[in-house]
């Protein structure tokens, strides 16, 4: 059985890898491939994830890109019919963005028995977060002092977070090749990330 995530640095292969995710592939892989052009590909992440919503089952594909200059997300989503349209549709958008916009690049690992980790071991399931400033989440709370007895208002304190992208992926619902190829590309970006930001002064 294919894992749902997939990764690798061909455009064949990225073509490869989204028509076996068997998610509407013409229509993925159009939108995927005119976003790209003729760039070459460094890097890419296939990943399907199907939800429950009430009664409905929904599917929804996922595909990042990577080139030299780059970031490319594909969202594509399926949608039942309602009183906009008679039949069933599917959305499907992209987004470039500029390697040197890319503010963050979160992964992280969930790990079992840590206790008696091996290097080299896969997470039972990352989480992949990637920040570029197009959403941003601001969690603020009343500031304090250090005076258990005072009253005063001493305004609100929080922190802006950059939440563009998650993804989850996890060993026991999209197999252990989709996390070890998940880690493959968070490694890619984070390198590619870097490289761009020059060194620091």
């Amino acid at each position: 059985m294919d894992p749902m995530a997939k990764s690798g640095t061909t455009t064949q292969g990225l073509r490869t890898a989204i028509e076996r995710s068997g998610y509407y592939p013409a229509l993925v892989a159009e939108a995927v491939e005119a976003a790209v052009g003729g760039e070459p590909i460094s890097s890419y992440l296939v990943h399907q994830e199907t939800t429950f919503d009430s009664n409905e089952v929904r599917r929804h594909v996922t595909v990042l890109v990577l080139t030299g200059n780059r970031f490319i997300v594909s969202h594509t989503d399926e949608q039942a019919a309602d009183a906009g349209s008679p039949s069933p549709y599917a959305t499907t958008s992209t987004e470039s963005v500029k390697i040197g916009a890319i503010s963050s690049v979160v992964l992280s690992r969930v790990v079992a028995n840590p206790e008696s980790y091996t290097p080299g071991t896969l997470p039972r399931e990352v989480v992949l977060t990637i920040g570029w400033g197009a959403v941003s989440r601001i969690d603020l709370e009343p500031a304090a002092c250090g005076d258990p007895n005072c009253d005063s208002d001493h305004g609100y304190t929080g922190n802006s977070t950059a939440d563009d992208l998650s993804l989850r992926v996890s060993e026991a619902g999209d197999g252990p090749e989709a996390v070890r190829q998940t880690l493959l590309f968070a490694q890619a970006l984070s390198e590619a990330t870097a490289a761009t930001s020059g060194p620091a002064r």
